[in-house]
């Protein structure tokens, strides 16, 4: 028999979800089988079943949050027993069982009834004194009267919320206690109380599919947020109350890009295996400015900045479970098909889940593409602990003067957001002009590559 625990999730991450068991008790596994998966901040892990059994019990079910080290399953090897629960933890889904009933007294109270006012309590009242923790009754000596002991709180408690009056119940001496009812020749099973009808105003069950959990509105849903949106949701928060955020923009003429892509397009692919995309023209653009301004490839640790020579462009990417960016190492010694097919094992990776933590560690600058949704223009928010992040937005034909004469042109707004504690307003436009130069230009972008 062997316990199943959460593996080390990367550096920093001490906890995580269960996304859901992919093995149900009793079903065999092999090991190196995967048992479950894990929802962390970042990326999501499989549990690996370390030797070959049955999976016996379930210890944590989906939706629990786990820690580095827990243990959520036990493996047993085939034809084991299965496993029964600890001593003192009945299986949630039984009913407690009736608690024994004391041994006969001996004395004068051996043959004394019940008193009246407990034998017209309620049935959930006897219920619950049944399953309430008995006091010892031992046999006294020949000729000692047997004393009731006093109710305790939680009993004298229960008998109010069911209208009872606990003096009522104090019996005389010689008498049994409400307590420790006093011989009764053949026990009888009390029948648990039946639960009580809901009203029919009642919210429906969280539980049910479609229910309105927490609320009255039946066109309502509560949905519980997932750990990679919640911490999207933190980091987010974080960013504008640690940064000095701020926002330029600017536009890129679009025209010599198209082109070079409308002629190169079916070569490319045919020798690469990948399609040029914008991709690869705005990364290269980004190493080349950051190169030139490389406060904005930096971080703040301190009261020091940490100036970064590597340049790690993180490339956002959206999927079903949130926004995630892993990051191309070292771009600015990739051509354009390594970035972009680099780009495009990323993207694939992102949305069947497959990242690393090392595919999303280490970035230093970020760009985002919201033009591939239809966006026009936006501000976006920083990616801590980067002091910048470039935003591309969707191409649209605009007129521009040109030379004196208004002409339709394919345009573009680009928006850079920086951390303005350590970078100034004119290197942040002065950034955003050179990427615009380099796009307008893409035969420079070999000569500064």
């Amino acid at each position: 028999m062997s316990d199943v625990k959460v593996p080390e999730l990367g550096e920093s991450i001490v906890e995580a979800s269960i996304l859901n068991w992919l093995k149900q008790e009793g079903d065999a596994v092999q090991e190196g089988d995967a048992l479950a998966e894990l929802e962390t901040d970042k990326v999501n892990v499989e549990v690996i079943a370390n030797e070959s059994g049955v999976l016996q019990r379930i210890l944590k079910g989906a939706g629990e949050t786990v820690a580095v080290g827990e243990t959520i399953a036990v493996i047993a090897a085939a034809g084991a027993a299965p496993a029964t629960p600890a001593t003192g933890a009945p299986a949630a889904d039984k009913p407690a069982e009736p608690a024994a009933s004391p041994a006969p007294a001996a004395g004068p109270a051996a043959g004394s009834a019940a008193p009246a006012p407990a034998a017209a309590a309620p049935a959930a009242a006897r219920a619950s004194l049944s399953a309430a923790p008995q006091t010892a009754v031992q046999t006294p000596p020949p000729g000692a009267e047997l004393i009731a002991p006093r109710p305790t709180p939680s009993v004298r408690r229960m008998l109010r919320e069911q209208g009872l009056d606990p003096a009522q119940l104090a019996t005389k001496p010689g008498a049994a206690s409400a307590a420790a009812p006093a011989a009764p020749v053949a026990p009888t099973p009390v029948a648990p109380a039946a639960p009580a009808q809901a009203p029919a105003s009642a919210a429906p069950a969280a539980s049910a599919p479609g229910a309105a959990a927490g609320t009255d509105r039946p066109d309502e849903e509560r949905v519980r947020m997932s750990r990679r949106r919640l911490t999207i949701a933190r980091r987010l928060v974080e960013a504008q109350h640690t940064a000095a955020m701020l926002t330029t923009f600017n536009e890129v003429d679009m025209t010599k890009v198209l082109e070079v892509r409308k002629r190169r397009k079916d070569r490319f692919k045919e020798e690469h295996g990948v399609s040029l995309g914008f991709m690869s023209f705005f990364t290269k653009a980004a190493v080349a400015a950051l190169k030139a301004f490389p406060r904005l490839n930096a971080e703040i640790q301190g009261e020091d900045m940490i100036l970064k020579y590597h340049y790690d462009i993180g490339i956002a990417v959206a999927t079903e479970g949130g926004l995630v960016v892993p990051v191309v190492r070292d771009a600015d010694r990739l051509n354009f098909a390594e970035i972009e097919q680099a780009i495009a094992d990323l993207a694939d990776k992102a949305r069947n889940n497959k990242l690393t933590l090392a595919d999303l560690q280490g970035g230093t600058f970020t760009i985002t593409n919201g033009g591939v949704f239809g966006s026009l223009f936006s501000t976006p928010l920083l990616n801590g602990p980067q002091v910048g992040i470039l935003a591309m937005h969707g191409i649209q034909q605009r007129p521009v003067a040109v030379n004196g004469q208004v002409e339709i042109r394919p345009m573009m707004y680009i928006a850079l957001s920086y951390d303005h504690r350590i970078v100034d307003g004119s290197e942040a436009v002065r950034f955003l002009v050179k990427i615009k130069q380099l796009i307008e230009d893409p035969e420079s972008l070999m000569l500064e590559g």
